[in-house]
């Protein structure tokens, strides 16, 4: 006879013992996917700057290029923006 306890409860224990690993496992996923989205914002925040400072040197490059403006005011405008 099996008792009051049986099968099921010994069941119980290794449900309770892997429970705590996979509550481990859910919290380090959480963790990673936080850090991941403020890396990549981060990044984006920070690549913000740089692409719209090459952007104004390509346009203004554009720009003499076409004849828009002349060499004096090319150099005049490339010190302007750095």
């Amino acid at each position: 006879m099996m008792g009051y306890y049986g099968y099921g409860n010994m069941m119980g224990w290794v449900g309770f013992g892997l429970g705590w690993i996979w509550m481990l496992l859910w919290w380090a996923f959480v963790i990673l996917v936080i850090v991941a989205i403020l890396k990549w914002l981060s990044g984006n925040l920070s690549n913000t700057g740089k692409n719209s400072n090459n952007n104004v040197s390509d346009i203004l490059k554009e720009r003499y290029v076409r004849g828009e403006i002349t060499k004096e005011q090319f150099e005049q405008m490339k010190k302007d923006i750095k």
